[in-house]
């Protein structure tokens, strides 16, 4: 049994099938599957049922998953560690968020980690939360900055802020003198929300539908767009307190709500078992300490 084997192993496990595994495992798939039935002899069992095209695993398949993936984490842990020696002299680390929160916290991060470790090669990924959640289950990404809960067993999720949802009106609107709205005043309202591709468009939904403001005149992918149509005078939305710190157009009025305690945590997810080398614990390092802040404006 070699580590190679176990790698080809796992990846035809994952996908369902040889030639994407050997795609993506960059083998030819004859290499591929010589290597697997190698292996299939070496245990004196078949691990795979071949049913066409699909591989589906066989019982003494399913029994070594577990325990081959536990020995590719550790193998890759020990390679990690070593080259960790002197990583923060020229390392990479690989970074995720999402993009309503990435725009907001990772500047002002990214500017004083390169300052502090400017030999690092710093990647940054911006994605949705369930491909970040599954680049870095798989090893893909060291960290993701995304919104909590995330219920993942291969994961760490730290919580390291949280924010208030905030209603946004045009500065004209009738109810911009107040203090403190409450949904049921805003009912009949035009809202302006993020698609719900994104998690805080979903949870924003939820919160309008609970509320029972239901009249929805724009979806929009990007939060930016959210604010150019309020500013407008096209609706009104629910929005983070990131978003609003970061306006500077002054067309916006942003009121907490009345009534409920509308909010979101953001977190950073990490692997459980993968080694996290000095790259990785200095940007978490930063992370904390850029959460433990006053939010400017």
């Amino acid at each position: 049994m070699e580590a190679h084997q176990l790698r080809y192993f796992v990846a035809v496990a994952q996908t369902g099938s040889f030639s994407r595994a050997a795609e993506q495992c960059h083998v030819s798939q004859p290499a591929l599957s010589q290597q697997i039935q190698k292996l299939e002899q070496s245990l004196g069992h078949r691990l795979f049922h071949r049913l066409g095209k699909r591989a589906a695993l066989s019982a003494a398949g399913r029994l070594l998953l577990q325990q081959a993936q536990q020995i590719l984490t550790l193998l890759e842990n020990a390679e990690r560690q070593v080259k960790d020696f002197d990583q923060l002299a020229h390392g990479q680390l690989t970074v995720g968020a999402i993009p309503t929160i990435a725009p907001y916290v990772l500047p002002d991060v990214i500017q004083a980690y390169t300052r502090r470790f400017p030999q690092v090669e710093l990647l940054i990924h911006e994605d949705l939360t369930a491909h970040l959640v599954d680049a870095v289950g798989t090893g893909e990404l060291d960290l993701a900055l995304a919104a909590l809960p995330i219920h993942d067993g291969r994961l760490v999720c730290e919580a390291l802020f949280t924010e208030p949802l905030l209603l946004a009106l045009p500065r004209q609107h009738p109810l911009a003198a107040r203090r403190r709205i409450a949904l049921e005043d805003v009912r009949d309202e035009r809202f302006i929300l993020l698609d719900e591709m994104h998690c805080l468009g979903e949870q924003i939904l939820a919160i309008c539908r609970h509320e029972g403001c239901h009249r929805i005149g724009c979806r929009s992918s990007q939060l930016t767009t959210v604010q150019a149509l309020i500013a407008l005078g096209q609706g009104i939305s629910l929005l983070p307190e990131m978003a609003r710190a970061a306006d500077n157009d002054w067309q916006i009025v942003y009121r907490p709500l009345a009534g409920g305690d509308y909010q979101r945590t953001v977190g950073v997810i990490r692997h459980r078992d993968r080694y996290h080398g000095a790259a990785a614990v200095q940007f978490l390092k930063l992370l904390r300490e850029r959460s433990k802040r006053p939010k400017r404006g």
